[in-house]
C-alpha cells in the first residue's frame, strides 16, 4: 500500500482555529518525513487517468498521521480540524495543485466522514477560481482530473463549481471543437455530464457530429453520442451522416458499438445502416447485415424490408426473393414496398413483370387495401417510356387522372420523354405544353428532353426556334429560380429540383413550338451542350454558343468541349481540334474518356493515325480507362496495315482490350491481319492469296490466333528466332510462320542481317486420329515453306526418323496415305522440330528485294 502525505509550503500552512500544543488540536503532518515534491502540472493531451479504486486504495490508514487525526478528532466531535483541512484543500485548487487537493479530499473521505459534509466546506470560490486559471492556461487536462476524481469520491461536483467556471469550462468547449481536437471536447464533454451540467446548449450536437464524420472518428462519435438519453437516435444520426460521406467502414464502426449494450436489436438503426449501404454503393453489405438480423432469430419489420429491397433494387432477383421472405414471414406489403418492386422492374427493363404488378395493385385498390399514390403511376410511366411503349405510358396517364392523383414534375418529364424516345416529337410539344396548362412548372429537364427530341429528330431550327422563344418569354432572372441542374444525361428522369411558384393557367404552342406564355425558363449547360449538336458541322455557330454560355454564367463542361472537338474534326480541321484539347486543358477541366474517344476519332477518320495512337497513349499515362468505342475506334482504324510497327500497335491494343474485360469482335482485325500476312507470297494486289473466303473457315470465333501472331511478333529475337506451332490448325500455322517471315523481311530491310536458323517447333508425334490433324499441320507448313516460298527445310528429329521426314519434304502429298496405312502403337514421345537455314533466307530476301525494285 502506498502512504498518503500532504506537504504543505510553509506560506500555505495556517493552523486551525483555537489550536494550542494540547493533544486534543490536530497539527498538519510534520514535512520532515519526505522532501518537497512539486506536482508538474499535466498538459491537455497527456491526461493520466485513475481506475475507480485508485483514490480508495492509495493510502494506508496504518501509516497516514493525517487519517488518524481526522478519525480522533471524528470521535472527539471536533470539526475544526475539518474545515481547517476543507479550507487547505481549496487553497490548494487555488493555486492548481488539485493533485494534493484530491489527496486530502480523500483522505478526509476515507476516514469515514461524509462527502457531502466536507464539499459543503470547501470553498466554492477558491475551487472554482483555480478551474478557471488552470483552463485560461490551456490545462484543461488538470482540471478533467480534478472533477473525475472529486465524482469518484461522491462530491457533487456542482457545488465545487460557481458561475464562472461553468461560463469558462463552457467557452472552452467551443474553443476546443473550433481548434478541431474532437477527442479533447468528447472528453471534457463527458466529464461535465458527469458533473450534472447541461451539456445540450454547450455546442450544438450537430457540430460535434460533423467533427467526428469529417475526422473519421467513429470512436469519438460513439462516446458522444453515450452522452445523450436518446442515445439510439444519436446513433442513427452518425451512422447516416457518415454514409453521405462515403465513409462506410465508420458507419459500420458505430453501428457494431450500437449493438453492444443492447438486449434486443433496434431496428431503426439497422435500417438506417441499410440505407448507408445503398449511399456508399454495397448493397453486398446491406445483405450479410440483413442475414445477420435473420439469425438472430429476430423478425423485421416492414421498414428494414422496404429499405433492403430499395438498395438491392438493381437486382431484381434478389428484390423479388426479399419479398417472398416478407411474405413467409408474415409482414405485409405496403404502397412502398410495390412501389420499390416497380423501380426495380424498371431497372432490369421488365415491362411484362410490372404490367403483372400493376394489375395486382389495381385489385388491391378495388378491394380497399391500398390507394395508388403518384410515385406509383410516376414509375410506371418511367418503364413504358424506357421502353418506348408511349401508347401505355399516355393510357397509365388516363388511369392516374381517373383515380383523382394529380401528375407531378417527374410524371410530366416521364410522359414527354416518352414521346421524345419514339421520335414523336409535336406529340412531346403537346404533353408539355399540357404541363404548363395544369399548372405544374418544368424544371430544366424538361426543356431539354424537348430540344433533345428535335435534335434526335434532326429538326434543328425548330429547336433554335424553342430555345430563343423560351428566352424571349422566361421571366426576369430576379423573379425566377435558377433551375440549372448539372446532369447532361437527359434521359435520366429523377427530380432534381421542385419548384412551387406558380405560372399562367393558360399558354399555347404555334405549329413551329413558339409558346406565348411566360416561362420559368434558365437554361443550364446540358441545354447549350443539346444546341451545340445541332450545329452540325458549323463549327463557328458552335463555338458562339459556348462563348454565350460563358457570358451567363454557365461553364462549359467536358462535354461542351467533346462536341466542339467532334465538330472541328468534322471538317478536317484534326489542328483545331488537337487545339481545343489543348484549351480545355487550360480552362482546368481534365479530358475524361468521352473527349479522349472523341478526338481519337477525329484523327482516324482524318487518317492521322500517329496522332491517334499517341492520344491513346496519353490516355494510359493519365490513367485514363478506354472503353469499348475508343479500343473498336482503334482497331477499325485501317483498311489495311503496310507495316510491322502498324501491325504491332493494333494487336497491342487488342490485348489491352481483352485484359480490360472486352469482347471484341475480331473477325475485321484477323482478316486484316490475315491480309498482310499473305503480303509476304504475294506483291500488291496481283492476285487473291490463300485466304480467300473459302479458305477462312479454319478461323472460328473462339480462334487465339492474335494471341498467337501477337506472341511471336512482339517476342525478343536477341537469341535467335523461334516458331512454336504446337496445339494449333494448318491455317492458324500457316498464318503465324507468314507473320514471323514478314517480320523477318521488315528488320531485314531496315538493316538487320539473319544471324541463325529458324527453329519451328511442330510439338510431338501423334497417333491414331490426331495423328492425321498433325501430319496435316506438318504437311500445310512444309508446303509453304518448301513449295510456295522456295525456302530450305531440314528436318531436326532424332536419326531414326530422318528418311520419313525428309520423304515428307520431298512428297508431303504422301503423308495422309501414310497415316492411314499403319495402325497406332506406343512409341516414345518425340519433340518434332524443322529448322529453315539462314542461308536460305538469305538468299530469299536478297530475291523479294531485287523483285521489288524491278517493280
Amino acid at each position: 500500500m502506498r502512504e498518503a502525505l500532504v506537504i504543505l509550503p510553509s506560506s500555505s500552512i495556517t493552523l486551525p482555529p483555537n489550536s494550542s500544543s494540547s493533544s486534543s488540536s490536530p497539527t498538519p503532518p510534520p514535512p520532515s518525513h519526505r522532501h518537497h515534491r512539486t506536482t508538474a502540472k499535466p498538459k491537455l493531451k497527456q491526461k493520466r487517468r485513475h481506475s475507480p479504486s485508485y483514490f480508495t486504495s492509495s493510502i494506508s490508514t496504518a501509516h497516514s498521521p493525517l487519517l488518524s487525526t481526522l478519525r480522533w478528532d471524528s470521535a472527539s466531535g471536533n470539526c475544526n480540524s475539518l474545515k481547517y483541512y476543507a479550507e487547505l484543500a481549496s487553497k490548494l485548487a487555488h493555486d492548481g495543485r488539485f493533485n494534493d487537493s484530491l489527496m486530502i479530499a480523500e483522505s478526509v473521505v476515507v476516514s469515514g466522514v461524509n462527502a457531502a459534509e466536507f464539499a459543503a466546506l470547501l470553498n466554492v470560490k477558491l475551487v472554482s477560481g483555480g478551474i478557471v486559471r488552470l483552463v485560461e492556461e490551456g490545462k484543461v487536462g488538470s482540471v478533467v482530473e480534478l472533477l473525475n476524481g472529486a465524482k469518484q469520491l461522491g462530491i457533487d461536483l456542482l457545488k465545487l463549481l460557481d458561475g464562472a467556471a461553468i461560463n469558462t469550462l463552457s467557452l472552452e468547449c467551443r474553443r476546443t471543437m473550433e481548434c478541431g481536437e474532437i477527442e479533447e471536447v468528447v472528453s471534457l464533454m463527458e466529464t461535465l455530464k458527469g458533473c450534472g451540467m447541461p451539456i445540450k446548449d454547450l455546442v450544438k450536437p450537430s457540430e460535434i457530429i460533423r467533427l467526428c464524420v469529417s475526422q473519421r472518428k467513429p470512436n469519438a462519435a460513439v462516446r458522444y453520442a453515450h452522452i445523450f438519453p436518446h442515445v439510439d437516435i444519436m446513433f442513427c444520426t452518425i451512422i447516416l451522416e457518415f454514409g453521405k460521406k462515403g465513409d462506410l467502414a465508420s458507419a459500420l464502426t458505430v453501428f457494431e458499438a450500437s449493438k453492444q449494450n443492447q438486449d434486443t436489436p433496434n431496428l431503426y438503426i439497422y435500417r438506417t445502416i441499410i440505407d448507408v449501404c445503398g449511399l456508399c454503393g454495397d448493397y453486398l453489405k446491406s445483405r450479410s447485415i440483413y442475414e445477420g438480423l435473420i439469425a438472430s432469430k429476430f423478425t423485421p419489420n416492414i421498414y428494414v424490408f422496404n429499405s433492403l429491397m430499395n438498395v438491392n433494387a438493381c437486382d431484381l432477383s434478389y428484390t423479388l426473393d426479399i419479398y417472398k421472405q416478407m411474405q413467409k414471414l408474415g409482414v405485409p406489403a405496403d404502397l412502398t414496398s410495390y412501389n420499390i418492386l416497380l423501380k426495380s422492374c424498371c431497372l432490369a427493363t421488365r415491362v411484362d413483370l410490372a404490367k403483372e404488378i400493376y394489375g395486382e395493385l389495381k385489385h388491391l385498390e378495388m378491394a380497399g387495401a391500398l390507394k395508388l399514390d403518384v410515385f406509383t403511376y410516376s414509375t410506371l410511366i418511367k418503364v413504358f417510356a424506357d421502353a418506348k411503349m408511349w401508347q401505355m405510358a399516355l393510357e397509365i396517364k388516363k388511369d392516374m387522372l381517373s383515380a383523382g392523383v394529380t401528375p407531378n414534375i417527374v410524371t410530366w418529364s416521364s410522359l414527354v420523354s416518352a414521346c421524345a424516345n419514339a421520335g414523336l416529337v409535336d406529340q412531346a410539344i403537346q404533353l408539355f405544353e399540357e404541363m404548363l396548362q395544369s399548372g405544374c412548372e418544368p424544371n430544366s429537364q424538361c426543356y431539354n428532353i424537348l430540344l433533345h427530341a428535335c435534335v434526335e429528330a434532326c429538326q434543328y431550327d425548330r429547336a433554335f426556334r424553342l430555345f430563343r422563344s423560351w428566352k424571349e418569354h422566361a421571366p426576369q432572372k430576379d423573379n425566377c429560380e435558377d433551375f440549372g441542374n448539372k446532369t447532361d444525361n437527359i434521359i435520366d428522369l429523377s427530380p432534381t429540383l421542385m419548384v412551387s411558384a406558380s405560372i399562367p393557367t393558360r399558354t399555347s404552342a404555334s405549329p413551329h413550338g413558339h409558346f406565348s406564355a411566360r416561362v420559368p425558363f434558365q437554361p443550364t449547360t446540358s441545354t447549350y451542350n443539346i444546341l451545340m449538336k445541332a450545329c452540325g458541322s458549323d463549327y463557328y455557330r458552335a463555338k458562339a454558343l459556348m462563348e454565350e454560355m460563358k457570358e451567363v454564367g454557365l461553364s462549359p463542361n467536358y462535354i461542351s468541349w467533346s462536341i466542339l472537338m467532334d465538330i472541328c474534326g468534322g471538317s478536317g480541321n484534326v489542328e483545331g481540334a488537337l487545339q481545343i484539347l489543348r484549351a480545355m486543358r487550360d480552362a482546368g477541366i481534365q479530358p475524361d474518356v468521352v473527349t479522349y474517344t472523341t478526338i481519337i476519332k477525329v484523327c482516324v477518320e482524318n487518317k492521322d493515325f500517329k496522332s491517334a495512337f499517341s492520344l491513346f497513349a496519353s490516355m494510359k499515362r493519365y490513367q485514363i480507362k478506354p472503353n469499348m468505342v475508343t479500343y473498336n475506334t482503334l482497331l477499325r482504324a485501317r483498311s489495311r496495315y503496310g507495316s510491322l510497327q502498324e501491325v504491332q500497335q493494333c494487336l497491342a491494343i487488342y490485348q489491352d482490350m481483352r485484359k480490360a474485360g472486352y469482347k471484341p469482335n475480331d473477325y475485321y482485325l484477323k482478316q486484316l491481319i490475315e491480309q498482310w500476312c499473305e503480303g509476304v507470297i504475294q506483291n500488291g494486289n496481283q492476285r487473291k492469296g490463300y485466304f480467300s473466303t473459302g479458305n477462312r473457315t479454319g478461323l472460328g470465333p473462339e480462334s487465339m490466333i492474335l494471341e498467337k501472331v501477337a506472341e511471336h511478333l512482339q517476342k525478343d529475337n536477341a537469341n535467335g528466332i523461334s516458331i512454336n506451332l504446337r496445339g494449333l490448325s494448318k491455317v492458324e500455322a500457316r498464318i503465324v510462320v507468314l507473320a514471323v517471315l514478314r517480320m523477318i523481311r521488315e528488320k531485314y530491310t531496315a538493316g538487320d542481317s539473319i544471324k541463325e536458323d529458324v527453329q519451328i517447333f511442330l510439338g510431338v508425334q501423334e497417333v491414331g486420329v490426331h495423328a492425321v490433324r498433325h501430319e496435316s499441320v506438318v504437311e500445310a507448313v512444309i508446303k509453304l515453306l518448301h513449295h510456295d516460298l522456295g525456302l530450305e527445310v531440314i528436318s531436326a528429329v532424332p536419326r531414326n526418323g530422318n528418311d520419313r521426314n525428309q520423304d515428307l519434304i520431298n512428297h508431303p502429298e504422301r503423308v495422309i496415305l501414310r497415316a492411314n496405312m499403319h495402325s497406332p502403337t506406343r512409341r516414345p514421345v518425340v519433340l518434332q522440330k524443322m529448322r529453315i537455314t539462314k542461308e536460305s533466307l538469305q538468299s530469299w530476301l536478297t530475291r523479294r528485294l531485287d523483285a521489288s525494285a524491278v517493280q
